[in-house]
């Protein structure tokens, strides 16, 4: 079953914890778990672009900017 846009958010949510975590404490495991979070979250962009008929860029940027940029989303 495809992900869900919430999905994509929850796991880029994910990614950039898991990137803070590396940055905070740069070592061979945060960078793989910043890895992986990242692997996980373009996968699901793929696969839900692709259910919808939607341009990957697009969806990849549009729950890019609600997690790193909530304040520019309407409320």
């Amino acid at each position: 079953m495809p992900h869900t846009f919430d999905d994509l958010v929850i796991l880029e949510r994910l990614a950039e914890e898991a990137h803070a975590a590396y940055a905070a404490s740069p070592g061979a495991d945060t960078r793989n778990a910043w890895l992986a979070a990242g692997d996980a979250f373009q996968a699901a962009v793929t696969e839900h672009a692709a259910a919808e008929g939607k341009s990957r860029v697009d969806v990849e940027m549009a729950a890019k900017k609600i997690v790193r940029h909530p304040e520019l989303v309407a409320s």
